[in-house]
């Protein structure tokens, strides 16, 4: 069984835009699942987002929606609506990302889903939930995430930073790819779907636990100042003499002592677990960096087992060794992340636009 077959049979419908949705049912398709994507007439905004390539659909959309299949229908029109029920009659998975209220007001509330389809997984994947006061909120991934406390404690003394790639998008639509899952597994015991509200703010939040476990009452979490935000010797970003980065993570006793004997600073030893944020001793780190190239540090360390990595740009990624043998690039696009049987996941076929209107049998295609 390779990873296509994994989902094959399951159809599923796909009301979503942009990012997160579209990444949820693309990562489904990828493991075999049919997947129609039923846009509004003037179809995905994503389409003409980030045109980077020049080229319409743009690339982004071309890779969020690979291996599904495009419909354009108007669900705000009769001909649409009686489309789309039929398609819903005939689907295990309903994934939409409108803001809460507007499934109803296009005439598929929860009560009218159920009586269309009493075994579908209806997964409204949304910004803040269906329910509290912020549930009618506009916003984005950096608000989702700001508003989580995601930021809180990442970036600068001076400054939180923004996340990249968009966290809450991918950590929201993994969450609903799970959901979704664990539903469809659910439905073989109890025969009956499921209604699933994910939010994207709920899967932020939920990824707090360490900042949360360190907060203090009294006060906010400072950035910089804990064992994995940037107070660490042992845990943390620094600069090389010719501008390059790298990345140095020798949390356990060993590793550091590797990495200290290497660099010849056996005093710094008995210094890991000194008080945080270790200002003096991130320092004393950064200084000794900055005293050589890259090229040398890649010399010296290259071998040593001590949790060091090169930070390197995009380009410099696409010819990782790792990546390589692995099998995580076609061309620029990430593979499905996974090896199933001894063989990496192949990706699914480029996306097949449907002409607007038109009917769909999905049972054509067993």
């Amino acid at each position: 069984m390779n990873n296509q077959s994994f989902l094959t049979g399951y159809r599923i419908l796909d009301l979503s835009q942009y990012i997160p949705g579209p990444f949820a049912t693309r990562m489904l398709s990828d493991l075999g699942a049919d997947v129609i994507k039923v846009e509004p007439p003037r179809g995905d905004p994503m389409r003409n987002f980030m045109l980077s390539d020049n080229a319409t659909p743009s690339a982004l959309y071309r890779h969020l929606n690979r291996g599904k299949r495009i419909l354009r229908l108007d669900l705000k029109s009769d001909p649409g609506k009686a489309e789309f029920t039929r398609l819903l009659k005939q689907a295990d998975v309903l994934l939409e990302s409108f803001r809460p209220g507007v499934m109803d007001r296009l005439g598929f509330d929860r009560t009218r889903l159920e009586l269309i389809n009493p075994r579908l997984v209806h997964c409204a994947l949304s910004g803040f939930g269906q329910n509290g006061p912020y549930r009618n909120h506009a916003g984005h991934d950096l608000t989702y995430c700001a508003a989580s406390g995601a930021l809180s404690a990442s970036g600068s003394r001076q400054r939180p930073m923004m996340t990249f790639p968009p966290l809450a998008d991918h950590a929201g639509a993994m969450q609903a790819v799970n959901a979704i899952q664990s539903a469809l597994l659910g439905r073989v015991n109890s025969g009956k779907g499921a209604y699933l509200d994910v939010s994207l703010f709920d899967t932020a939040m939920a990824w707090q636990y360490l900042g949360l476990s360190e907060a203090e009452e009294s006060d906010s979490m400072k950035r910089e100042q804990l064992l994995l935000n940037g107070g660490a010797a042992c845990y943390n970003i620094y600069q090389t003499a010719d501008g390059a980065f790298l990345a140095l993570a020798p949390l356990e006793e060993k590793f550091w002592r590797a990495f200290c004997e290497a660099v010849d600073r056996s005093a710094w030893i008995p210094r890991q677990l000194e008080t945080m944020p270790q200002t003096a001793l991130i320092e004393e780190l950064q200084e000794l960096f900055l005293s050589q190239p890259l090229e040398h540090w890649e010399r010296v360390l290259g071998e040593v087992d001590c949790c060091c990595e090169v930070i390197p740009n995009l380009n410099r990624v696409k010819e990782h060794p790792q990546v390589e043998a692995r099998g995580l690039l076609t061309g620029w696009e990430p593979a499905y992340p996974a090896w199933v049987n001894g063989a990496p996941c192949k990706p699914g076929p480029a996306l097949q636009r449907i002409s607007d209107g038109e009917s769909i049998d999905w049972l054509a295609r067993e």
